[in-house]
């Protein structure tokens, strides 16, 4: 998820991605969201371009990132910890909340439980 998000930066700044491997998840999990924060801040930046079309960076490294999202929450299913249904268009977005501490699930499907498969 942070090498896509890297990619990302790399249209607006240039340049390439090869982040280590880091030995420590929390210590990657925190990378990830300082990764994020870097990048809501360079949208938010008029003197950078990016060197593809908006178009070119949601179907590309924005949609890529969206992709592992739903492969990490089926992933998380199957090792026993899943992750609650929600109606996304429902969610709590809030563009300057890049960070770990989310809100929970806005309208949760009232059928939904953990040990029962969707």
């Amino acid at each position: 998820m942070t090498g896509v998000i890297s990619f990302a930066r790399t249209t607006l700044h240039g340049g390439t991605t090869a982040a280590s491997r880091l030995p420590i998840f929390a210590d990657e999990v925190a990378r990830f969201h300082d990764t994020l924060a870097a990048l809501h801040a360079d949208f938010g930046n008029p003197a950078l371009t990016a060197s593809m079309s908006d178009e070119r960076l949601l179907q590309g490294p924005l949609s890529d990132g969206m992709t592992h999202a739903g492969q990490l929450a089926m992933l998380r299913r199957l090792a026993g910890s899943p992750v609650p249904s929600e109606d996304f268009s429902e969610a709590t977005i809030d563009s300057a909340n890049v960070g770990p501490q989310q809100p929970p699930p806005a309208l949760p499907d009232a059928k939904w439980r953990p040990d029962l498969a969707p």
